[in-house]
């Protein structure tokens, strides 16, 4: 039996086609695929290719979906009535997101089973944008996390999360390109264990940290110490 999901992305968005990339190569083809063109998705679109610049690109949509019998739709914005009319008509047992604005109650609920996400931090303690940078900042772990969304910024329910081996030599965009990949792994996963009746939730604490995008200055900051082999989870 297949999974019977949406996939709801912000158009092109690199996070989205790498996760994409994977789902497909596992057998799981969503029943729609729902890019908002907007002026948020481009911004968002080159704030990533320029965090994993000089990195392998994913394919794009239009390259990946060549041969695929999938039903491809533009919105304007994923929370407005014409998203919510397309999910409710799709009606899908799950949502999984590729790179989008912050999901609202009214799509959310669209979903039987729930809107699954992965996020390139480890929650709770990297909520928000630009986990990797935060988490080299702070001398967090880098890694992932799958959660359901709820209608808080990263707050649902863990699925899983594992971390990525930072090593001597590693620069920042390499780490951002790893979580894209980890982000898709993860997802396959949870696809997996939801087939097979075994997908497990774990709420998440109260406490935590919400970071927004980090001013240049502070990233400059983040490579240095990526350079000079501060970063205290370094694997060797």
């Amino acid at each position: 039996m297949s999974v019977h999901y949406a996939f709801l992305v912000l158009k092109e968005h690199p996070y989205g086609r790498e996760m994409l990339r994977q789902l497909l190569a596992a057998g799981y083809a969503p029943a729609i695929l729902i890019e908002e063109n907007s002026p948020v998705a481009d911004e968002e679109r080159q704030k990533f290719l320029d965090r994993i610049a000089g990195q392998p690109i994913p394919p794009t949509f239009t390259e990946m979906l060549a041969g695929w019998d999938i039903r491809r739709v533009e919105v304007p914005h994923h929370n407005r009535e014409d998203c919510e009319a397309l999910l409710k008509e799709v009606r899908p047992h799950l949502i999984v997101l590729g790179g989008t604005r912050i999901i609202r109650p009214n799509i959310i609920a669209t979903a039987r089973d729930g809107v699954l996400n992965s996020h390139p931090g480890l929650l709770p303690q990297v909520r928000g944008s630009a986990s990797v940078a935060w988490s080299i900042y702070y001398d967090i772990p880098v890694g992932c996390t799958c959660h359901f969304i709820d209608p808080g910024i990263d707050t649902g329910d863990i699925v899983s999360q594992r971390t990525i081996p930072v090593h001597r030599g590693d620069t920042y965009e390499k780490l951002v390109r790893a979580t894209l990949t980890l982000a898709g792994e993860l997802m396959v996963e949870a696809l997996q264990q939801y087939q097979a009746g075994t997908l497990t939730r774990t709420p998440q604490p109260a406490e935590g940290n919400t970071y927004r995008v980090m001013p240049p200055e502070m990233l400059a900051q983040v490579r240095a110490k990526l350079a000079e082999g501060t970063y205290r989870h370094l694997v060797d």
